[in-house]
């Protein structure tokens, strides 16, 4: 990234906001709420600018930024006169959403997170169609402290896409996870034995 490169996004936030309650769990769970969230990491924006971009109605949208800034996701960031009215930009309060522990025993209502990579599948389709699509799966075995350690490099990689200049005229998903797997497991290694030609 170029020194000169502006902020993004244009307005200051914190790196990272944790969701802990199910009304926030439920607020991201649905999916033009995640792409509003999406479009501000750009720069704040007006209802009628988030309307726009996701070719909804403007009393939609703000129906759904009223829910994201009830939920802690969502603020203002700056006004402008407008006509004799407040416009009102919103950003995100944090570049990074996670999810804490928010699920209330026996609320079968309420989702523990939001499955990115389900997202992913279902909006990679035309990509892979199209022979456009980069990915890869690699299955390791290895212990959860180092699988969480190596998740920690992840989000700095996820931190710095985030943060590219924007331009072009197509947006990239990128979809990155660390779960584990029922995945095989090789039996130790026995004593070696002689090798014959």
């Amino acid at each position: 990234m170029s020194i000169n490169s502006p902020q993004l996004p244009d307005y200051e936030l914190p790196d990272t906001v944790e969701l802990t309650t199910p009304a926030q769990l439920r607020a991201i769970a649905d999916p033009l709420r995640s792409s509003l969230l999406d479009l501000v990491l750009e720069r704040a924006a007006t209802v009628a600018e988030l309307a726009t971009a996701v070719g909804r109605p403007k009393s939609t949208v703000a129906h759904h930024v009223g829910v994201l800034v009830d939920a802690g996701m969502l603020r203002v960031v700056r006004t402008r006169r407008v006509r004799a009215i407040d416009e009102r930009f919103y950003g995100r309060t944090g570049r990074t959403i996670t999810i804490g522990v928010a699920r209330h025993p026996g609320d079968p209502t309420v989702p523990v997170c939001v499955n990115g990579l389900s997202v992913a599948a279902a909006e990679s389709v035309p990509a892979h169609e199209d022979d456009t699509l980069y990915s890869t799966l690699r299955h390791v075995r290895i212990p959860r402290e180092s699988a969480s350690q190596f998740w920690g490099r992840v989000e700095e990689l996820v931190r710095e896409f985030t943060a590219l200049p924007r331009s072009g005229d197509t947006v990239y998903g990128l979809a990155v996870g660390l779960y584990p797997t029922d995945q095989p497991v090789l039996p130790e290694a026995g004593p070696a034995a002689e090798e014959t030609p």
